[in-house]
């Protein structure tokens, strides 16, 4: 008989075999849990697309079998091809039927980081539609939102609170937030001080940053990045809209307020240290931003160490060149945010225009990297703060790296409820 022969019955009998240990095997592998992640919600501002790579690092280090689907507001400007080049296995749900799917595949909505509880329609829709599960990560809760003049009418307050009562947990990037939220009657199971998703974010493009700084003479530890700002984002610039007419009086009238010290910083450091500045933009509107109410205006013996960046960048060239730079400061949050979140110390200037995200800084330890520019007392400290930074950046560097540290630890206490959530459902 030819060995390798076997009767029909035999065969069948060993496939049933392979067949029954094949199902034991995928009946022993548990099904990965999916998450909906919404977020992304702009790409002019390279803070707002640093939310998502931020939050996508941390579910990839601290849940990796977890299968993540993205469902993004606005993911044009290349930043779908950034995110899927960083991120391979990700899912982006766009349009009506892959959104369909996600909502019967997910297991768990996982609303990232923003300004306020951004998509809260769609958090709703979720809870509606899918009676599934849902988490809040690094939000601030503001009475008004940053890009409006007036509060919100406390119906509306009061509809998002119970909307954050339905959730898991949410986490608030501010304690001002946590504490008005509070005030408002949010009766969460889990509810805390959660750091940005942005804190996360590694996105990097070594080889842009590269070719910028040596075309312009910079060199690893050597400058400090200085960033302009207006009290409300003139967005009609880039949506070609008309002009909000008090939003463009309240600029006009505070824009040399606001940027006097961080002129008066600059010449600082220029005069009494070897460093040099760069000073470049956080969104779309900040090029021009940074020329007239920086550039121009500077002394002409402080030119010669001064770099202005005139075109605007993605998340990753931008934290490519900051964690060459000895430090940030100016008018912005999230290039901060990105600072700390590699040990680059980071100073932050705020208004009463802005929602409360930049007392953050005193919930990581930086309350003295914090500037109330309507503070004339703190406006006065601003200048001797970065000069001390351009001057001794070790020590700056071991006060940024300790925030880190503290910020790191946040997230992985707040990444392990959400593997605890996630398991439930």
């Amino acid at each position: 008989m030819n060995p390798t022969r076997i009767s029909r019955r035999s065969a069948l009998g060993l496939l049933g075999l392979t067949a029954a240990g094949v199902s034991t095997a995928f009946a022993a592998q548990p099904k990965p849990k999916r998450i909906l992640l919404r977020s992304s919600w702009q790409t002019i501002n390279i803070g707002d697309i640093a939310h998502t790579p931020g939050v996508l690092r941390l579910l990839a280090e601290y849940l990796p079998d977890t299968e993540v689907t993205l469902w993004p507001s606005k993911i044009d400007n290349g930043v779908d091809k950034l995110l899927l080049a960083n991120f391979p296995k990700l899912r982006i749900a766009q349009g009506k039927q892959q959104l369909s799917a996600a909502f019967e595949d997910c297991d768990f909505l996982l609303h990232g980081s923003g300004a306020s509880l951004v998509a809260e329609r769609d958090v709703r829709r979720w809870s509606d539609e899918t009676q599934k599960p849902y988490g809040i990560y690094g939000i601030t809760f503001p009475p008004k939102s940053s890009s409006s003049t007036v509060p919100r009418s406390e119906k509306a307050v009061m509809e998002s609170v119970r909307i954050l009562n339905g959730a898991q947990f949410v986490y608030f990037r501010d304690s001002r937030s946590l504490a008005f939220a509070q005030e408002k009657g949010c009766k969460t199971p889990i509810m805390q001080f959660g750091p940005d998703g942005a804190f996360a974010c590694d996105l990097r493009d070594d080889d842009k940053a590269d070719a910028f700084m040596k075309k312009h003479g910079l060199e690893t530890g050597k400058f400090l990045c200085c960033i302009p700002r207006l009290r409300y984002t003139p967005s009609w610039i880039y949506k070609k809209t008309a002009v909000d007419p008090a939003k463009h009086v309240r600029n006009e009238e505070m824009k040399e307020h606001d940027h006097a010290p961080l002129r008066d910083a600059i010449v600082e450091v220029i005069r009494t240290t070897d460093m040099k500045v760069l000073i470049c933009p956080e969104d779309q509107t900040q090029m021009q931003i940074g020329k007239e109410m920086l550039l121009d205006k500077l002394p002409a013996d402080v030119l010669t160490r001064v770099v202005w960046r005139p075109n605007y960048w993605l998340t990753g060239e931008a934290v490519s060149t900051y964690i060459r730079s000895a430090g940030l400061f100016g008018n912005e949050m999230h290039s901060p945010i990105m600072c700390i979140g590699h040990g680059v110390p980071a100073v932050v200037c705020r208004w009463k225009e802005q929602t409360t995200k930049g007392y953050m800084w005193e919930d990581i330890g930086l309350g003295d990297w914090l500037f109330d520019m309507d503070d004339p007392a703190s406006v006065g400290k601003i200048v001797p703060t970065v000069v001390e930074i351009a001057k001794d950046p070790a020590q700056a560097q071991q006060k940024a790296v300790a925030a880190q540290k503290r910020v790191e630890k946040l997230q992985a206490e707040s990444m392990a409820v959400l593997k605890r959530e996630l398991a439930k459902s």
